[in-house]
């Protein structure tokens, strides 16, 4: 009997450490094992790395856990809180704003979504606005958090959360698991890329420490410099700047000012936004904003102005183009993080979008023959979730009635891509919102914006019409009794926080100790 070769990929090249080489190559030794392949991620500590992603949405949970990382751990580990949502002050109009909260709204009925219900009460002014039926929201405003709780149909049994953290300790806390599990760490930088003269595929990488390192896969993890994926292999970026204009910010920390809230605040300026999460040490601080419509001097004086707190460091300045790259794989080379593409952090989505391609990887992985169907499968995936993030995050910009600048009045008046449009429209019309293939954004976060941003249906779905409108308003007020009567059950975040990750000490203080 004829014996197949064995194809499996037997090495594996990470370039670049940062979050998303470290948590691709936690994930590959997981996932992997020590005996599958040798994994070998290089870095040089000389080279920075960009920590905007202090923010994270719940999938981060699912990674975590994948990894069977102890949450409490975790949390002392990164100085992390947790997170119920983001609050988007000044969005929509100057003295608004709204929560776009983790989780769902109310319960639906009659197979009917629940919030075409609402709709049809809240038209009638005889319904609070959408927040008061998320747990989320309601529990954010008072700055209250639990983690699920065994309440059978209970709201407190179904809480959806994510994190806030030190991006860097959290890369460094993924280097230690990692490197535990057999994952190589050499430090240098890659001097050149030495492609195969056959095929085109990447062969082997020369280091500035006179090592050659040759791989079957390799990652691209090394952040807008895409050293393989466009400098050796001269894959195109698709640049969205005319819809997402905001492409440069500067961050800065501040001391703890006040309560630790349970979600992250984005607060609309003249030129773009500014971001607060609060961390255990500190709160983290960032203005985004549009290159075109400010200078980085008066983006630096906008932030200091609104610190709430005493500096900590000095500004770290951070620019981008927001886009995808054309074809995340290409060959034997997959990007992953800011190689592969960016999207402002409006919506804290780049660790997910890390994470995200790591499934997509592992769903797809190779062997040595690169099938060329696998990796067009895990490219028009990958346009696809970009594309429809694109869409969510143009959202916020589009529908606004700010014209007191030239930034929002350019936002107000750009052209959009269809498929938002379409969105856009369908809610209009009569408050109906499509998931479609499992985008990363559900339901609950498209009515959290378009509804926070000023969107009004004219109409309800008209099957709400076979409830009478007194046993809609029942029902809406039990619901929202329930959620009222849930919060109050819930401690104040801070408190919870401190009862689980207890002094505060990381490991190596409690070592040092």
């Amino acid at each position: 009997m004829q014996t197949v070769d064995n194809q499996n990929i037997r090495r594996i090249a990470i370039v670049g450490g940062g979050t998303a080489g470290w948590m691709t190559a936690a994930a590959l030794a997981k996932v992997l094992g020590a005996n599958y392949a040798h994994i070998e991620l290089i870095e040089s500590a000389a080279i920075g790395t960009v920590s905007v992603g202090e923010a994270t949405i719940p999938q981060i949970a699912l990674f975590n856990r994948i990894l069977d990382i102890d949450e409490n751990d975790f949390l002392r580990e990164t100085r992390g809180s947790f997170k119920l949502g983001i609050e988007f002050v000044n969005w929509w109009k100057e003295g608004h704003s709204y929560i776009h909260p983790f989780g769902s709204y109310g319960t639906d009925m009659e197979a009917i979504p629940f919030h075409h219900f609402w709709l049809k009460q809240f038209q009638r002014g005889q319904a609070p606005d959408i927040e008061a039926f998320s747990l989320a929201a309601v529990a954010s405003r008072q700055g209250r958090f639990t983690r699920p709780v065994n309440m059978g149909h209970s709201p407190l049994s179904q809480i959806s959360y994510a994190y806030h953290f030190d991006a860097q300790r959290y890369a460094l806390y993924l280097r230690k698991y990692a490197e535990a599990r057999g994952v190589k760490r050499t430090e240098a930088m890659v001097q050149a890329v030495h492609l195969r003269a056959q095929d085109g595929f990447v062969q082997s990488l020369s280091l500035d420490n006179g090592q050659s390192v040759e791989a079957d896969l390799f990652i691209d993890c090394s952040g807008f410099k895409a050293l393989i994926i466009e400098k050796a292999l001269g894959v195109s970026y698709l640049d969205w700047s005319h819809w997402l204009p905001c492409n440069r910010a500067v961050a800065m920390p501040c001391e703890k000012n006040g309560k630790l809230l349970p979600y992250t605040r984005s607060t609309a300026r003249e030129s773009g936004w500014q971001w607060r999460i609060p961390l255990q040490h500190r709160t983290g601080n960032g203005y985004v904003y549009s290159s075109e419509f400010s200078s980085d001097e008066r983006a630096l004086e906008v932030l200091h102005q609104h610190l709430d707190g005493a500096r900590l460091a000095e500004p770290n300045p951070l620019r981008w183009i927001n886009g995808r790259r054309q074809e995340a794989w290409h060959k034997n080379c997959v990007a992953i993080g800011l190689a592969g593409g960016f999207i402002e952090p409006l919506e804290s989505t780049g660790i997910h979008l890390i994470q995200s391609a790591i499934a997509k990887l592992m769903s797809l992985f190779p062997d040595r023959g690169f099938a060329q169907k696998n990796i067009d499968s895990f490219n028009d995936q990958q346009a696809f979730e970009f594309e429809r993030l694109r869409d969510f995050i143009i959202l916020h910009y589009k529908m606004t009635e700010r014209t007191d600048s030239e930034f929002w009045r350019y936002c107000k008046q750009m052209s959009i891509p269809d498929t938002l449009q379409h969105k856009i429209d369908m809610y209009q019309s009569h408050g109906r919102i499509y998931r479609e293939n499992n985008e990363l954004f559900n339901e609950t976060s498209w009515l959290a914006v378009l509804h926070g941003q000023g969107a009004r249906p004219e109409r309800y779905h008209p099957l709400v019409d076979i409830l009478s409108e007194e046993e809609i308003q029942r029902r809406l007020k039990h619901i929202q009794s329930v959620i009222d009567e849930s919060c109050r059950r819930m401690p104040m975040h801070e408190d919870y926080l401190q009862a689980c990750v207890g002094s505060g000490k990381t490991s190596e203080a409690r070592k040092a100790g």
